[in-house]
């Protein structure tokens, strides 16, 4: 399957970049568990630009979106802005998933289930290079 490509505005490969040396607690605990193919061998990026946004993390073979909403955000009502972003990257079918910065600091392992049995609904559990 050919990688689809999602443009992205280039101006935000620095802020990107500077994302990645600023992380927050949980976006550090939660690339432990992505980094290196873990998740399945699932090959995740981190402060990725798509589109004129800078998604936490995404898999391509997944097309899959995972944000961190920090204290600013109310996890339980998205603010406008949030509910933008997920419409337009939901029109190159990307799946958004969301957790707090509180539940990746304190429920890792719900945290991982729920990617998990993401994946497992979405795939038969093999990434594209054949690793479970």
């Amino acid at each position: 399957m050919p990688r689809k490509i999602i443009p992205y505005n280039s101006y935000l490969k620095d802020l990107a970049k500077k994302l990645r040396n600023d992380s927050t607690l949980g976006e550090i605990l939660l690339w432990k568990e992505l980094n290196n193919k873990q998740m399945y061998g699932y090959d995740f990026h981190r402060q990725k630009p798509l589109l004129n946004y800078i998604v936490d993390f995404y898999c391509y073979e997944l097309n899959l979106v995972i944000e961190i909403d920090g204290q600013y955000h109310n996890h339980e009502e998205k603010s406008q802005e949030d509910l933008l972003r997920d419409k337009e990257l939901e029109k190159y079918d990307l799946t958004i998933l969301r957790f707090t910065e509180q539940e990746v600091r304190n429920d890792m392992l719900n945290v991982l289930r729920t990617i998990e049995q993401h994946i497992m609904e979405n795939t038969n559990g093999l990434s594209e290079d054949g690793n479970l």
